[in-house]
């Protein structure tokens, strides 16, 4: 069975969510919590998940804070944000900190059964933000094809910053940094600046969040 676990304060979403989940085959809850505080102290008192599908937006300690804790101590744990926000910015934080895929709080149960299978057995979820093509052999080839200034700009891309503030940090006008970003979605087959996030972070341009 493949270990679930729900951070979100939200309790009857989360239970609506325990009950739909163990109703998919081969899934099981092992805990819920209310925040990310609850969750990594109470971490040791249940069967360690393979997935902790987790809110954004929690009190006491949110989803970046409980990613960071999880990336630095246990990295093999898979996380799926869960949100009901749309912007680039706190989704890509998200991925940084560990997140390998995220979905809508109002998605079809469909959806949200791809995505637990798809990050359980490969490692990420992609939704309609990115459809790469996932060989080693095409990713190489692809990064190749890219320019310098194309790799700056898609490091510039998982940070928080505007696209005009990635102007600035690079010295270059916003149309230009523009053109790269359509350059970059048309090479790289993807739809959003969340899906260049993905990407980087899964061909290793960028690194996930450590401390030291």
């Amino acid at each position: 069975m493949i270990k679930i676990a729900l951070v979100d304060d939200h309790r009857i979403l989360r239970q609506s969510l325990g009950k739909l989940i163990e109703m998919f085959d081969d899934f099981e809850i092992v805990s819920e919590s209310d925040n990310g505080f609850q969750f990594i102290r109470n971490f040791e008192k249940h069967p360690i998940p393979d997935i902790v599908l987790m809110d954004i937006t929690m009190p006491v300690m949110d989803g970046l804070e409980t990613s960071r804790w999880l990336n630095k101590n246990h990295r093999k744990v898979k996380i799926l944000a869960l949100s009901m926000l749309k912007g680039d910015p706190i989704i890509i934080s998200m991925i940084r900190n560990g997140a390998r895929g995220y979905i809508l709080k109002d998605c079809d149960p469909s959806e949200l059964k791809s995505a637990l299978h798809d990050i359980y057995e490969s490692g990420y979820y992609y939704n309609e933000y990115v459809t790469p093509r996932l060989t080693s052999k095409v990713l190489s080839s692809e990064i190749k094809a890219l320019t310098s200034q194309e790799i700056t700009f898609l490091r510039w891309a998982c940070t928080d910053l505007t696209h005009k503030e990635i102007a600035i940090e690079m010295k270059l006008s916003p149309r230009t940094i523009d053109g790269y970003r359509d350059i970059l979605m048309r090479k790289l087959n993807v739809s959003s600046r969340i899906g260049l996030a993905i990407y980087a972070v899964k061909t290793e341009l960028v690194q996930l969040y450590s401390t030291k």
